[in-house]
């Protein structure tokens, strides 16, 4: 007989083992099915390893700079060690991985081993893992089930997405790498093009920019990280081509020529001029999909739209009783909006009092490149589409005594208000730890905090976070440091 559940969730990205947790603090009986790696993508092979390799970065950046700081280094310049790096890098992962694994101990949520496929409404198939995982690959936990059949009255569909392909542009691990390969490089490439200016190709292209790498970013709309604030986007693009990055705009790749150790890109321009670009590596970062495919959706007649599973504020499909969170779920795809989600679902499920549908304006977004950017709400240009007369904000990182001595002066941050209640309609940031400040203005907008309480809060000081105060201030043309 089918073993028996309340909640199964497939998939144990962030998503998915946060909503296994409240399920089981719900009371209820849980079990995820994972097919390669407790945490998913985003614990082991996105947000948090890219982060690690990032903060090499970092140290390699200040490092460049001991001058700056009235400090030197005797015997020559620092220099990076791959494997090292990358060693470190998935040592981190493989520490939350067990951790995940200690949190499904903990909240005695049964963790099933392989791949998942609904069979009828409220069961599922789980068979063994045909999908071969990455390398390195942390171990499949002590003590989990596997192959057969569970059925629950509630199945949450937490499967996350993959890298998405260009037709004839496929990437082969090779030459022509995803996020997957671009993190455990067996050496640094010398130069690398980078297809895609969204948070992983600028990310990536950061990284390797720091590195000490030739890298040249190709994206076909007319900014660098195409989603933000325009005015965040023209400073970010200055700051990178400051450091040597060359970026191209307005521009896409046609055809990809593979030589030996290098690729050679054709680059068609706004003005259809086609320009060749020869790299050791190309990164393709032309976004994400959805993995709706051998879940069984078809037959159940689960609602799909372009690549992704469509459900309402509370992760409900069309279908009683599944239901989906996360990546799989459509944009934006980020860890924490799939975290949120879950618990909204299973809250939701519980009929617990109070449970609010997810406001996807209310959801920050952050690249961790150099300099980083955070962002939350509406950009100026859509606030003004919407109709809204605004009051728009700013203060430079120049004048704020602590980025000041942190040798990290350039930045600013960006408020904007509807002009006549004083709502907080967005905050937008470009600069030295950025994506720490954005949740100030995050706990600010689910408050519905106006400008004058804002105005009225007692910011610490040194710190960067008076920018935030101040930034408030400006728009109400009252700024005291600027």
């Amino acid at each position: 007989m089918a073993e028996s559940y309340d909640v199964i969730i497939i998939g144990s990205g962030p998503g998915g083992y946060v909503t296994a947790v409240r399920s089981a603090q719900l009371g209820f009986k849980t079990a995820i099915v994972e097919r390669e790696h407790l945490g998913g993508i985003c614990l082991n092979w996105g947000c948090i390893p890219t982060k690690a390799l990032l903060r090499s970065a970092e140290i390699m950046h200040y490092s460049d700079h001991l001058k700056d700081y009235g400090l030197k280094l005797e015997g020559g310049k620092v220099s990076a060690d791959t494997a090292a790096v990358v060693d470190r890098s998935r040592k981190v992962s493989l520490r939350l991985n067990g951790g995940v694994a200690f949190l499904m101990k903990k909240n005695k949520v049964d963790v099933i081993w392989g791949e998942a496929k609904l069979s009828k409404p409220g069961e599922i198939v789980v068979s063994k893992t045909a999908k071969k995982p990455m390398e390195p690959q942390p171990p499949a936990p002590k003590g989990v089930k596997g192959e057969g059949t569970y059925t629950a009255k509630h199945i949450i569909l937490a499967t996350g997405a993959r890298p998405r392909a260009l037709p004839g542009i496929e990437p082969d691990g090779k030459l022509i790498w995803t996020y997957f390969e671009a993190m455990v490089p067996k050496e640094m490439p010398k130069s690398l093009l980078v297809m895609g200016s969204g948070a992983i190709g600028i990310e990536f292209a950061s990284f390797y920019r720091t590195m000490g790498a030739e890298v040249t970013v190709v994206e076909l709309l007319p900014a660098v990280m195409p989603v933000e604030d325009a005015e965040v986007s023209k400073f970010a693009q200055k700051q990178f081509e400051k450091q040597g990055m060359k970026i191209i705009l307005e521009a896409k790749v046609t055809k990809v020529e593979k030589g030996a150790n290098s690729v050679t890109a054709h680059v068609e321009m706004k003005d259809g001029k086609v320009e060749k670009i020869t790299a050791d590596r190309m990164i393709s970062a032309v976004g994400v999909q959805g993995n709706i495919e051998n879940l069984g959706l078809e037959a159940l007649g689960v609602k799909t739209d372009r690549g992704c599973v469509v459900v309402d504020g509370y992760g409900k499909t069309n279908v009683p009783g599944i239901y989906a969170i996360g990546d799989v779920a459509g944009p934006p795809m980020l860890a924490h909006k799939a975290e949120h989600e879950g618990v909204v679902c299973i809250e939701k499920i519980a009929n617990v009092p109070g449970v609010h549908a997810t406001d996807k304006q209310k959801i920050p977004g952050c690249t961790y490149c150099n300099p980083q950017v955070a962002s939350v709400g509406l950009t100026e240009a859509k606030a003004k589409a919407e109709g809204k007369d605004v009051r728009v904000g700013r203060f430079q990182f120049g004048a704020n005594g602590k980025a000041i001595a942190l040798g990290e002066d350039q930045g600013f941050i960006k408020t904007i208000f509807d002009k006549k209640t004083g709502q907080l309609l967005g905050a937008h940031m470009v600069g030295a730890e950025v994506t720490e400040l954005i949740q100030g203005f995050v706990v600010a907008m689910n408050l519905e905090t106006t400008e004058e309480e804002l105005m009225h809060t007692i910011f610490p000081h040194p710190t960067l976070s008076e920018m935030m105060k101040e930034s408030v201030l400006d728009a109400y043309g009252r700024a005291l440091n600027a």
